[in-house]
């Protein structure tokens, strides 16, 4: 059994005793830069992947987000609408690939963004790396990827198994999203690990840090500074943030206002950093008992 046919394969290469989903050389992204983003479930993550691909598409590229969550509502505030996964799509056709054409999984979003939703198997039956996999491979074959500048796959949650580490093995660059608060910081630290042991093998490095949701960064900061991270970004927790999911719609489209105003910018601003170029980090995550001692309070 192979991991395009949904099995999962033990592997030594992402560590010793680790069970990953194997990349497969043949549906790789060589033809854009691509980012994956990570952090604690319902920290904001999709609200981040949106605004950003929107940022993106404002500075004139093409840009495809990939969401990566069973509940598909990633692309949401984009395309106004929850979209057909890809794995329902597959089954509508009984997995009969060449069945399908582009407008049945790929949709078009906000100024211009286009919009995937991978989904994930049903629970208990299999591994959602292979749904990435299967994503990518349609993608591949329909010629979509030839022409898109920015890929942004926006993962579930803080799960850092083989599976949901599989956009790792695709990304240039992981972002991950953070408030300025303890369960925050100890996601973002297992999320490091994970992304530092991918590091070994693949061309995935670490990007940076994107504070959201917290008035202040303080916490985050003194993290970044121990670790060898970096914070790319700040998001305060602003009430237009909470309206804006709810009239399903991106920031930049909202009412205009100064504080609005100024969050747009910081996308904006974000998103040419990554499009410039950032570092690759080389950070050191810590030890979990140390990580409680550090964020304690005394």
């Amino acid at each position: 059994m192979t991991p395009l046919d949904g099995g999962i394969l033990p592997s030594r290469q992402d560590g010793e005793g680790s069970v990953q989903v194997q990349l497969d050389s043949s549906v790789s992204i060589d033809t854009a830069k691509v980012f994956a983003v990570y952090g604690k479930g319902g920290i904001g993550k999709s609200t981040t992947s949106s605004n950003l691909s929107v940022a993106f598409s404002k500075l004139g590229k093409r840009v495809l987000q990939i969401g990566c969550d069973p509940k598909h509502d990633s692309t949401f505030t984009l395309t106004k609408q929850l979209l057909p996964t890809v794995i329902d799509v597959l089954d509508s056709v009984d997995f009969h690939t060449e069945e399908l054409r582009a407008e049945d999984f790929v949709f078009e979003g906000y100024n211009g963004v286009m919009c995937v939703e991978a989904g994930g198997p049903p629970a208990g039956t299999g591994c959602g790396g292979y749904v990435v996999g299967q994503t990518v491979k349609l993608l591949k074959e329909h010629h979509l990827l030839e022409d898109t500048d920015v890929v942004i796959f926006d993962v579930l949650g803080d799960v850092v198994c083989g599976g949901f580490a599989s956009p790792l093995q695709h990304a240039q660059r992981a972002l991950i999203v953070a408030a300025n608060d303890f369960d925050s910081i100890f996601a973002m630290n297992r999320i490091v690990a994970a992304i530092t042991a991918k590091a070994r093998n693949y061309e995935v490095r670490l990007g940076g840090v994107l504070a959201n949701r917290s008035a202040a960064t303080d916490e985050i900061d003194r993290f970044c500074e121990a670790t060898g991270l970096q914070r790319l970004a700040h998001f305060p927790d602003l009430d237009v943030i909470r309206r804006s999911r709810l009239k399903k719609s991106t920031l930049f489209e909202m009412e205009p206002s100064p504080e609005l105003e100024a969050v747009q910018q910081e996308y904006l601003r974000l998103a040419a950093l990554l499009w410039n170029g950032t570092e690759p980090l080389e950070a050191t995550p810590m030890k979990d008992r140390d990580l409680f001692d550090f964020l304690g309070y005394d």
